[in-house]
């Protein structure tokens, strides 16, 4: 078992305290379940992007909209136009 000297700034050092104090886990072990869970970030990369989903989905061909989002108002106005023949 090798020991190690870690430096730590105030920030840090309240957040290994909290821990400790929540856990009652000692400093090493809170470390040690920090290192694993690292690991375990680093070995599967979270999810995903938004875009990489987007990008696949199949949306159809569109084109169908009456009138842009800005519009809306036209846009109904229109549909009911066409709906009821007026």
């Amino acid at each position: 078992m090798a020991t190690r000297t870690v430096r730590l700034d105030e920030e840090t050092e309240k957040i290994l305290e909290q821990l400790v104090q929540t856990t009652g886990l000692s400093i090493s072990a809170v470390f040690k379940q920090g290192l694993i869970a690292f690991r375990e970030q680093v070995a599967h990369p979270a999810g995903r992007s938004a875009y990489e989903i987007y990008e696949e989905l199949d949306l159809g061909p569109g084109g169908y909209a009456l009138a842009p989002s800005t519009e809306t108002r036209r846009g109904v106005q229109e549909a009911l136009r066409r709906k009821l023949g007026r």
